[in-house]
């Protein structure tokens, strides 16, 4: 059959297609045939295995989710079920600074590595075992991956609360140039949390430069999103250009009451530093954080719900001011005892949540969290949150640009080649939903819900959602970072 020209594996006839470029939609028809998009148009002379009637849904590429703890989730749950539930089709983890590879434990894993899981998570010595991993578990979703600092940081350190000494960032070096050298996008950082707030600057510029030869970037999880927000993102900078790379800050925000409002200076220095030097963010449609227990917020100004304690698992779900309440002590004391543990925090002004999301430098990323018990929503929830709260009912964007900043900005800005945009030759990582329908189910008491409207989802060519049901089929591989992107990169943000 595969020999007449015109027939495929699957048609998906009458769609509005959102081809991931920002373009408005058009009404056309997708052929696919062996995991590549063969044709777009009218095809109704065509013949395939499988026809799918869009009546007039949305078709768009597979989400990309930019900002994913999911490294070891993918090979210990590799049905995905957060995320192919959403449309999403690519996970790009190792993001924060942490990631499973390459890592050599000592003993427990520092937090916040500790999101990853416990000691048994942690098997990839080197950058290959764990793309090995990957594709030995086949996961329902491709997997791109980022090297994390902090993970290089516990590889060569004997303690975390001091710089790199010149011998120990060079060990790191070596081993984030092996892990480039089997596609790894590039470096990330989470230079917030106490595994890597000693490391100054410099020491993350040296690590920083042999990202370029690559074609490789740098994401950051700032030195701070507080009040000294600014002067963290002219760090961002600085690393991009002392080592000519494009950069990502991670989960873009202005975090506590006394930051509250600040979106509009903080998107000024991003624009301004645009005009200079390739950088964008992500960020998830939600105005609470989440990640472990830092006693450094737990000030009493905000709210912060644990949902996980390992002294005390039966505290998931309160409010750390309520357990203080209930033993008697002060929230600063509730919070010392309570760890090791994850909280929600209550930081962020929807204002503000709002202006970085329309913004036109910001693609969407989940930042959920796979092992929490009671996780953050935006684990099952933040790209069909985007669509049906912010999209349709908000009318905050317009659909044509959320699905941009799904796709077409995230490939690009990551180098996956050939995903991200509806093109002929392109890899066949589609969703089909509908715009009218499509909404986020999980909330915080309720967090572990499937989104309604996603009505099918393709992986390399192979459905692999249909109607709320995963099929069973896993198609998804790691991707390694793309030869071809180096030239666009720069266009690309």
């Amino acid at each position: 059959m595969h020999s007449h020209p015109e027939a495929a594996d699957t048609l998906i006839i009458d769609a509005q297609l959102y081809d991931g470029t920002g373009a408005p939609p058009v009404e056309r028809d997708v052929a696919v045939r062996d995991g590549k998009i063969v044709a777009i148009g009218n095809l109704s002379n065509w013949l395939a295995e499988e026809i799918v009637e869009a009546n007039g849904r949305a078709l768009a590429p597979g989400f990309i989710d930019v900002h994913t703890h999911d490294d070891t989730h993918v090979i210990r749950a590799p049905q995905m079920l957060p995320k192919i539930s959403q449309g999403v089709t690519t996970v790009i983890v190792g993001n924060c600074g942490i990631s499973a590879s390459p890592v050599a434990l000592k003993g427990d894993p520092p937090d916040p590595m500790n999101l990853l899981g416990g000691r048994d998570a942690f098997n990839y010595p080197t950058f290959a075992a764990y793309v090995e991993a990957v594709n030995a578990a086949r996961p329902a979703v491709n997997v791109g991956a980022l090297i994390g600092h902090t993970a290089l940081r516990n590889n060569h350190m004997d303690r975390l609360d001091r710089a790199a000494s010149a011998q120990e960032i060079e060990g790191m070096r070596a081993q984030l140039e092996e892990a480039l050298k089997h596609g790894a996008l590039g470096l990330s950082s989470g230079l917030a949390y106490g595994s890597a707030f000693a490391a100054p600057p410099e020491e993350v510029m040296a690590l920083a430069e042999p990202l370029a030869a690559a074609g490789a970037l740098y994401t950051t999880h700032m030195r701070s999103e507080f009040d000294t927000i600014l002067d963290a993102m002219e760090e961002a900078y600085q690393v991009g250009r002392h080592a000519r790379v494009p950069v990502v800050i991670s989960h873009l925000k202005c975090a506590g009451p006394s930051n509250w409002g600040r979106s509009a200076e903080v998107l000024k220095s991003l624009e301004g530093a645009r005009r200079l030097q390739p950088i964008g963010c992500d960020c998830y449609p939600y105005n609470r954080s989440s990640s472990t227990l830092d006693l450094r917020q737990v000030t009493g100004e905000i709210d912060i719900t644990i949902t996980w304690s390992e002294p005390h698992p039966e505290m998931a779900g309160k409010l750390v001011k309520e357990i203080a309440a209930e033993w008697g002590v002060t929230q600063q004391e509730a919070g010392k005892r309570l760890q090791p543990a994850g909280a929600v925090y209550h930081n962020m002004s929807e204002e503000d949540v709002r202006r970085i999301l329309s913004h036109p430098a910001s693609m969407v990323g989940s930042d959920g969290l796979p092992n929490d018990p009671l996780p953050h929503p935006r684990l099952w929830g933040a790209f069909p949150r985007v669509l049906g709260h912010y999209v349709r009912d908000a009318g905050l964007l317009p659909l044509e640009e959320a699905v941009r900043k799904m796709t077409g900005l995230s490939a690009r800005r990551f180098g996956l080649t050939q995903r991200g945009e509806v093109h002929i030759g392109y890899h066949a990582d589609l969703v089909l939903f509908d715009p009218a329908r499509v909404r986020d189910a999980a909330t915080f008491d309720k967090p572990q819900q499937q989104a309604d409207g996603i009505d099918a989802v393709w992986v390399n060519g192979v459905l692999s959602y249909r109607d709320g049901q995963p099929t069973g089929e896993r198609a998804g591989h790691f991707v390694a970072r793309g030869e071809a992107s180096k030239a666009d990169a720069h266009g690309a943000f």
